[in-house]
């Protein structure tokens, strides 16, 4: 059973995060499937070295979604 089910499973998807300081200064990258703990953290399209002691820029930083449902919440419903 736990086979079929992981047919269905979506696989956990890393996301690109960065550390910004008060000033909204990118102190560095991380790139993990769960967020960071720390209000200093926010989730960024892609990791660009240039944006290391710069400020970052709108554009860099990711929308929040809604959440989808799963093909696990359906079988489970």
């Amino acid at each position: 059973m736990d086979f079929l089910l992981s047919l269905f499973s979506l696989r956990r998807r890393y996301r690109h995060y960065a550390r910004l300081d008060k000033q909204g200064i990118c102190l560095s990258f991380k790139h993990c499937a769960a967020p960071p703990t720390g209000s200093d953290w926010v989730e960024i399209t892609e990791p660009r070295l240039i944006w290391l002691q710069q400020p970052l820029p709108s554009s860099a930083r990711v929308a929040r979604r809604a959440r989808s449902i799963t093909a696990r919440h359906l079988i489970v419903t």
